[in-house]
Order: structure tokens, then C-alpha cells, then sequence
């Protein structure tokens, strides 16, 4: 048992004492972490979708570049004397085939009625304009729109949420460039955009107006004298691998952003706290 004595001038605190207290607070700090990083686990674990979770594509064959361009008409009011937005989509599959580069540009937005959204949907626009026949949103995961995107956990979100999960359109010009690891160049797969379209909404989601994306480019990848490596190591990793995005996982192979950053400094933390128990 520690006995702690009124002080004196020359009364020294036990090194039990001290112990016994150093002890206390590292469990008190390692329950604390521990709660926090199965709070952040739970919240990593989440699956949205009735085929599970977007999964990163892989694979994206390099040089791929598909682009979507707004016509001069406005779908939602065609008689606009301001004209329609002017703006285009560009996706471009990134050199290691993992998703794809997006670079956005948009200018003459409405003065009103914002902040806009954009989203790649499901099916491309007709011969006549109408943004309500290219349906909703790509989504080949049968996630829904509800709940609404969290752009930290992006697996979770619909694949052609774009808007949710990388920022909606908040001033005019608007320009952004980023990577989408869940959309695929690849043809055959439910995350394929190329033959599909996209639409730029009102805050409130009426459609505006909408763009089809067609083939821009299809650069081959430069050939050398390690072509042959390049080969082999596209075997060992597997050529002959399906990428079609898997129905039945918890989620994507990796995590990004917040979420990752906030479980690894909850790591470390705890080990923190563990070490200093044992001081």
C-alpha cells in the first residue's frame, strides 16, 4: 500500500507512490486511445452500398483519356440569354492504373441557385439534350443518394458522386484537378464512365445541363528495352486478374485522407501510452 505523509521540508514523495501514479495515468491514456481508435475502426468499417463498398480500380489501362465538353445550350433554360455554362470533364487514367486524374473547368455559371453539383450518370444523354433522360447516378454498387456522401471515408460514397466526394462547384471560374481511384477506364466494368455522362445540377439538384464523354486519346505507353521486365512484372502481379470491382468486400484495399491519418495517430498514441506503463 502506498502511504503518502503530510509534507515536510524534507519529506520526499515514494518512488511506489510514483509509480503507483505513472501507472494510473497510462491506463487512464490507453482506455482513452483505445475507445478512439475503435470509434475511428467502426467508422472505417462502414459499408454503404447492397454490393459493398466501391472498390479501387486497378489495372486502368495508362494514357486513357476520356472527355465530356458542355454544349452552347442550357438544358434547363434553353432561352437563358447568358447562354449555357462552358466547362468540360477530362479524365485521364494515371500511370500506374490506379483510378484516374479528373480536371474540372467551369465558368458562366447562374448567379444563383448554388453551390452547384456534378455527378457522372449512369446513362449518356440523347440526341435531344435532356439531362433527365441520362437517370442517376453511376452507381454500380446500388449505394443510393442517402445518406448523404462523407468525403473522408470516399469508398462509401457513389462512384460517380463526384461533387461529394471531391467538392461541390463554389465559385465562377472554377477549376480543380485530383485523383478518383474508384472509376475505371476499363470497358466492361460498372465503373466504366467512358460511355456514360455527366450533369451539373442546382444546389437543390434540378438538372442544368449535361455532357456525354467520348474517347479524347489513347496514348500507348512508351515501348524500350525493358519492355520486357515491364511484362514479367505485369504477370506477377497478376495480368490475368480480373478488376471487375468485388460485390461482396467491406471495402476499399486502402484508405486515404482523414480517416487513415486520424487510426494511425490513434496508433501511435496507444503505443505511447503503453511504453509509459512500463516505465
Amino acid at each position: 500500500m502506498c502511504i503518502i505523509e503530510a509534507p515536510t521540508s524534507t519529506s520526499i514523495t515514494p518512488t511506489s507512490c510514483k509509480s503507483t501514479t505513472s501507472n494510473m495515468l497510462a491506463i487512464n491514456l490507453i482506455s482513452v486511445s483505445l475507445a478512439a481508435l475503435l470509434s475511428c475502426v467502426g467508422a472505417l468499417n462502414i459499408t454503404t452500398g447492397a454490393l459493398g463498398n466501391a472498390t479501387i480500380v486497378e489495372n486502368n489501362p495508362p494514357g486513357v483519356v476520356y472527355v465530356a465538353t458542355l454544349p452552347t445550350k442550357e438544358f434547363n433554360d434553353p432561352n437563358d440569354p447568358r447562354g449555357n455554362i462552358k466547362g468540360s470533364v477530362a479524365a485521364t487514367a494515371n500511370p500506374n492504373g490506379i483510378g484516374v486524374s479528373i480536371s474540372v473547368s467551369f465558368s458562366n455559371l447562374p448567379t444563383s441557385g448554388g453551390p452547384f453539383l456534378y455527378h457522372i450518370h449512369d446513362v449518356p444523354v440523347p440526341a435531344d439534350g435532356n439531362c433527365t433522360s441520362t437517370l442517376g447516378h453511376l452507381d454500380p454498387f446500388i449505394r443510393g443518394e442517402t445518406p448523404a456522401c462523407d468525403a473522408t471515408l470516399p469508398q462509401t460514397c457513389q462512384v460517380g458522386d463526384l461533387a461529394g466526394k471531391h467538392g461541390k462547384i463554389e465559385q465562377d471560374p472554377f477549376i480543380a484537378t485530383y485523383s478518383e481511384d474508384f472509376a475505371s477506364t476499363s470497358q466492361g466494368l460498372g465503373s466504366f464512365f467512358g460511355n456514360r455522362s455527366f450533369v451539373v445540377h442546382f444546389a437543390n439538384t434540378t438538372r442544368i445541363t449535361c455532357a456525354n464523354f467520348a474517347l479524347a486519346a489513347s496514348i500507348p505507353p512508351p515501348s524500350s528495352s525493358n519492355s520486357s521486365c515491364a511484362a514479367n512484372s505485369t504477370t506477377a502481379g497478376g495480368a490475368g486478374s480480373s478488376t471487375t470491382p468485388t460485390t461482396t468486400g467491406a471495402g476499399a484495399a486502402r484508405f486515404t485522407g482523414a480517416g487513415a491519418k486520424t487510426v494511425a495517430s490513434m496508433g501511435s498514441l496507444l503505443g505511447a501510452a503503453a511504453l509509459a506503463l512500463f516505465l
